[in-house]
């Protein structure tokens, strides 16, 4: 019997992944655009911000954990990550 695959949840997040950035990076290219800056349109989220030394640290006498997490979700890489999942059910 052949044996049937179905398909990779890996290979999605990857592919959902990889247009995020791709969107994210043409995104930046075009923030100075006039028809086309509002694919930079964005809001930046997370924990802590290191900018203003505002980010969440653990003190444990000997050593010291800072932790922090910034993501900026841009209208560009919504639709990377929208085209990913359209290219992942064509395949």
């Amino acid at each position: 019997m052949a044996k049937t695959y179905g398909k990779n949840n890996w290979a999605l997040f990857l592919l959902i992944l990889a247009g995020i950035v791709i969107g994210s990076f043409l995104g930046y290219l075009t923030k100075e655009m006039k028809g086309l800056s509002w694919l930079n349109y964005g809001m930046d989220f997370g924990i802590g911000d290191p900018g203003k030394d505002n980010i969440v640290r653990l003190n444990l006498g000997v050593i010291t954990i800072s932790f922090g997490l910034q993501i900026r979700i841009t209208v560009a890489s919504i639709i990377g990550a929208v085209a990913s999942i359209f290219v992942y059910k064509r395949i």
